[in-house]
């Protein structure tokens, strides 16, 4: 089973629908607050190659990065 990271922020409707769809999914995943985690952003920066835009979703098994988020 593949892990995942969802940076994003609580206000968000995309980072909302993506958290809610992957615990459907019953896909495990870790979820970083880049509005209060300074580290965090710094690490989805990093994924998104400086785009600020988020949910920024990382297969973290695969290293495949999503940018955004539809369902």
């Amino acid at each position: 089973m593949s892990h995942y990271m969802i940076f994003g922020k609580d206000d968000c409707p995309y980072t909302t629908k993506a958290c809610q769809d992957y615990k459907k999914q019953c896909k495990s995943f870790i979820y970083v607050n880049v509005e209060n985690n300074p580290q965090g952003l710094e690490k989805m920066l990093e994924y998104s190659n400086g785009d600020y835009v988020i949910p920024v979703i990382v297969n973290v098994d695969e290293g495949n990065v999503e940018i955004g988020y539809t369902d």
